[in-house]
């Protein structure tokens, strides 16, 4: 309770279906852009603190990337506690126990994939509420527009830092190949980018090598390779004082949600002076596709926002420099702008 007082979120729920095994907490952080949109994690929590504090911070990081990728709508996220089931009866139940927990909420959030869920899953969600996006029929996996998003961002932060967008030969350092960190590393090479992997799977690591050329390296070393550009896409947390200090890269962008240990590794990769591209900005692309299913846009206006990202990721630069503060900051105040602003005073 005390954290939950803390926060600065319209309402967090905790939802419990003992026959299904299902315990749920849905965290909105804000509606004052439209409804709360946000993915639904399962992940296996130590303790519902801990999945409630995960919530608070995804939430909030999901106000912040919808308003500045300009979309109509506020934060949300949903997490459910893990393990994940085996049995396929036993997971549609749990699906199913989150449909009813999400329809609960009256319409004010709307979600998708995230961390431990598919888009199967949505389907199965979808048998109890219709505020789910992401499903087959519509625009469905929303990591290859993620992995866009990203690219997007990353060839704005390398124009920004050496003068030019193009990767090629440009030496990228991923961790995580996930669905996210896997099409990027596509993309890269197709664009000519020198690839360097780490993922905790063998087998995925052994993938890039044999398909895309990629040279290994070891998960607890990836993030002091030496490279152009380090792109964190497993799970959060990766920055902090330490990991810092070892970077060797000039640029960090990444898919990976919140990865910022604390906020003072903004200031250090600030004083490093590593441009950092904050993650609720390089990888909004999964949820602007949703714009889609969610608030009814063509396929050319949400190809538009995805390419707007490289816009974004400028003003942010400029934001920082004009204030002389870290580009994480700068981020935030552009964010807050846009939350804090009234409806009619709204341009996207």
């Amino acid at each position: 309770m005390t954290r939950l007082a803390a926060a600065d979120h319209e309402q967090v729920t905790l939802h419990r279906d003992p026959c299904a095994g299902y315990t749920g907490i849905i965290a909105l952080h804000s509606t004052v852009r439209g409804p709360a949109v946000g993915g639904t994690r399962l992940w296996s929590y130590p303790d519902v603190e801990a999945a409630a504090a995960d919530a608070l911070r995804l939430s909030r990081g999901m106000s912040y990337k919808n308003a500045l990728a300009g979309l109509p709508f506020g934060g949300g996220k949903a997490v459910i506690l893990g393990p994940a089931p085996t049995e396929p009866a036993a997971r549609r139940a749990l699906m199913r126990a989150h449909g009813r927990a999400i329809e609960s909420v009256g319409g004010r959030f709307v979600t998708g994939e995230d961390v431990g869920t598919t888009v199967a899953d949505m389907e199965m969600i979808a048998d109890e509420t219709a505020h789910v996006a992401g499903r087959e029929g519509g625009v469905g996996d929303p990591s290859p527009f993620t992995a866009r998003g990203v690219l997007v961002a990353m060839e704005a932060a390398a124009s920004l830092r050496w003068g030019r967008a193009d990767l090629a030969g440009r030496r990228v350092a991923i961790q995580g190949l996930g669905q996210v960190g896997m099409r990027l590393a596509e993309m890269l090479r197709a664009r000519g980018a020198e690839l360097i992997v780490a993922d905790v799977r063998a087998a995925r690591v052994a993938e890039a090598v044999a398909d895309l050329g990629a040279t290994p390296a070891p998960v607890d070393e990836i993030l002091a390779a030496d490279c152009d550009i380090v792109a964190p896409c497993a799970l959060g947390a990766v920055l902090n004082e330490a990991s810092v200090s070892q970077l060797r890269a000039g640029v960090v962008c990444g898919a990976a949600n919140n990865q910022l240990a604390a906020p003072d590794a903004d200031d250090l990769l600030h004083t490093r002076g590593v441009l950092y591209v904050p993650d609720y900005v390089a990888n909004a692309g999964g949820v602007i596709s949703g714009s889609v299913d969610i608030a009814g846009w063509s396929r050319a206006r949400m190809e538009a926002a995805l390419d707007a990202i490289d816009e974004t990721v400028r003003a942010v630069f400029d934001r920082a420099a004009e204030d002389e503060i870290p580009s994480g900051r700068a981020a935030d105040l552009l964010a807050e702008q846009r939350l804090a602003a009234r409806p009619d005073q709204r341009t996207g």
